[in-house]
């Protein structure tokens, strides 16, 4: 990225010597990293350029004049193309710029050499995991309660109240105890103080004692599916659940079946097997429709988990090499300084990870449209580059089999804070992968197991995308916001990075780290990248824990790709 001092004087509150960035030398627009206004003169590159119309930060503005038609290089790759003649110094929008996307192939040029960052400082580091038998290591320990179809839901709600409780898992009752103390005023007659009622009164609660003292929590997996949907749907669930159990953070996992629906026992236990032949954790399956009654079942599961959980408290941290982490390469909530700063920070985090051995899952297929060509030609196999080839050309297939597509990626905040196309969303969202060798493709729901950096195919919904990762064995998952998104996950700590400085001031009750020191030039994308994975390694050794977990964000959905039935 190139980036110049302008010419402009700068107002008292900038935090940049610049104001304009240049991503690629190819680039035909500039990136304003603080709010322009019309009739300013830019001077970038011993070029000027005056603007048409005011450049609010994170937008940009050409740097040529343009007929309609002409393409828009942004990242040094195709982003859209102008829908109307455009003059160097008019800013892009949705009204003249559309989607474009260069097409990709096949190719028999593969494994680019790789320059691996130095990361010699870290070789001989640990982090303070849980060991599991078949060799993975957790950075938590957790069982888990899960319904193979939603007709169990409400009796899994049944055992999350009674164990969670009991158990100190619950978070503290903030808000009940301010409807308690709204209907204590409403009682005295105290109506004036009603209105002017503030929870900020009341004093924090105090957590139950936990009883037992290696063992994070207990999570219950509640969903919508398993039932009334394709095969297809009822078999990746099953794939999910079984990615969920193999997990490295989970101890062992009780399971309430209905005993009628698509999603059965044996298609559960089979895709455990896939991903583990020689599976030893404790599996406890109650079927509803064999068991006596709802209160017989419920009483049995409660007594066999209480009796797993003291078998899960006997497993203690141990240290572990870092090659033996997982990292969810996420963005969630993006805006136009994504892929500026938290994005490729943590695509440098992913690139050290690797190059110590460990894993990075890059998802979300439609935020990777007109980048497929560099992601391809960095695969290490020609098998590696073909399968990712098929699933993106597949999954542009379905979505455009019910009348949508990739181009209709872009949310309203995202194009209000400058991601114009989705071929502009994507070029910044593949720079969360980084730059090292694509060792796998996985197909959703499947398992990752190859060291280095895995593409999976998910959307880019975050709470399905992070579901679909951690559900791959992500072990700690990175995940990028410039808006401001809570989202985490039961089982994984989910670390939120905010792309600007702006965001980590005003939401600090969910984000984790701020990035925009790259924006105001205060650190670099290498060194922010140093301090991301610093601080994973205190996350998954149970040093800190995520602002997700602190306010119990444990999100789950499963990716449904077909149609109810």
């Amino acid at each position: 990225m190139s980036i110049e001092k302008t010419e402009v004087q700068m107002p008292s509150n900038a935090t940049t010597q610049s104001r304009v960035l240049q991503l690629d030398p190819r680039d035909n627009v500039l990136v304003a990293l603080t709010d322009l206004r019309r009739g300013e003169r830019i001077s970038f590159l011993e070029k000027d350029y005056v603007l048409s119309a005011d450049v609010p930060r994170k937008h940009k503005f050409v740097t040529e004049d343009l007929a309609a038609g002409a393409e828009i290089i942004m990242y040094g790759v195709l982003v859209g193309k102008a829908t109307e003649a455009l003059r160097s110094g008019d800013l892009l929008s949705t009204r003249n710029l559309r989607h474009a996307a260069r097409e990709f192939h096949e190719t028999e040029k593969v494994g680019r050499v790789w320059s691996a960052p130095d990361v010699r400082a870290w070789r001989d580091k640990t982090f303070a995991g849980y060991h599991r038998a078949d060799g993975q290591v957790g950075s938590r320990n957790y069982w888990l309660v899960l319904p193979l179809v939603f007709c169990e839901n409400r009796n899994l709600a049944v055992l999350k109240q009674a164990f969670e409780e009991e158990l100190g898992f619950a978070a503290p009752q903030v808000y009940r105890r301010q409807v308690a103390e709204l209907v204590r005023l409403y009682r005295e007659g105290k109506n004036d103080e009603l209105k002017s009622f503030s929870s900020s009164a009341l004093q924090p609660g105090t957590p139950s004692p936990r009883v037992f003292r290696n063992v994070d929590g207990i999570k219950f997996l509640m969903h919508e599916g398993g039932c009334g949907g394709t095969r297809e749907d009822a078999d990746n669930l099953c794939g999910l659940l079984a990615g969920y159990i193999h997990h490295p953070n989970v101890a062992g996992a009780t399971v309430l079946s209905l005993g009628c629906q698509n999603a059965q026992i044996a298609i559960l236990q089979e895709q455990i097997k896939r991903r583990d032949p020689h599976f030893s954790k404790p599996l406890l399956v109650f079927e509803q429709q064999k068991s006596p009654s709802e209160a017989a079942m419920i009483s049995h599961a409660i007594r066999e988990t209480f009796l797993g959980l003291l078998e899960a408290d006997k497993v203690e941290r141990k240290p572990a090499p870092l090659g033996k982490l997982t990292l969810g390469l996420k963005c969630g909530g993006s805006d136009g300084f994504s892929g500026l700063s938290a994005n490729p920070a943590i695509g440098h985090a992913a690139d050290m990870l690797s190059a110590l051995g460990g894993r990075g899952i890059l998802s979300e297929f439609p935020e990777l449209c007109g980048v497929e060509q560099g992601l391809i030609d960095r695969c290490i196999r020609k098998e590696v580059a073909d399968r990712f080839v098929q699933l993106m050309r597949d999954y542009a297939a379905r979505a455009k089999a019910v009348r949508s597509g990739f181009e209709m990626n872009p949310s309203p905040g995202n194009i209000r804070d400058g991601l114009l196309t989705d071929a502009m969303k994507s070029a910044g969202a593949a720079k969360k992968g980084g730059t090292s060798p694509v060792t796998a493709v996985l197909d959703y729901p499947e398992y990752s197991s190859e060291p280095g950096l895995n593409l999976q195919c998910t959307p880019g919904n975050d709470v399905e995308c992070v579901t679909a990762q951690v559900g791959a064995g992500a072990s700690v998952v990175l995940f990028t916001t410039g808006l401001g998104t809570p989202t985490g996950n039961p089982i994984a700590p989910v670390l939120k990075i905010a792309t600007n400085s702006n965001l980590a001031e005003r939401m600090p009750d969910i984000i984790d780290i701020d990035a925009g020191g790259i924006i105001s030039g205060e650190t670099t994308i290498e060194r922010m990248g140093e301090v991301i994975l610093d601080r994973v390694i205190e996350v998954a050794g149970g040093e800190a824990r995520t602002k997700a977990e602190i306010l119990a964000q444990d999100d789950f959905i499963p990716w449904k790709r077909g149609i109810s039935l």
